[in-house]
């Protein structure tokens, strides 16, 4: 009796196994939803945690404000969400038609 063996199945398998892993940002754990989140803290973000925060928000085409940083092990970076000004929500987009951009 002879197995014959299947790439297809194999290969589906590793790739929801993939994708059922949780990501994390560059290294950083990130817990947020669309209002704002937090970073946690480690010196491989240091200069990269605005760009984090900015890209979170930008799923939800708003903009990012740190509004806290503790530069410590175990300790977070916190941000909030926001809708830019002139933004129409029944349009989804700025009224003055510019991209979005970050302010820090």
């Amino acid at each position: 009796m002879t197995v014959r063996f299947s790439l297809v199945p194999c290969a589906a398998a590793v790739v929801i196994a993939m994708a059922a892993t949780p990501c994390f940002a560059g290294g950083a754990e990130l817990t947020a939803n669309d209002t704002g989140g937090m970073i946690s803290w480690s010196p491989a973000i240091a200069s990269v945690y605005r760009h984090i925060a900015a890209e979170h928000c930008a799923r939800f085409d708003k903009l990012a404000v740190i509004t806290s940083v503790h530069r410590r092990y175990g300790d977070y970076v916190g941000f909030r969400c926001f809708f830019p000004r002139g933004y129409d929500p029944r349009r989804g987009m700025v009224a003055a038609r510019r991209p979005i951009r970050t302010l820090y």
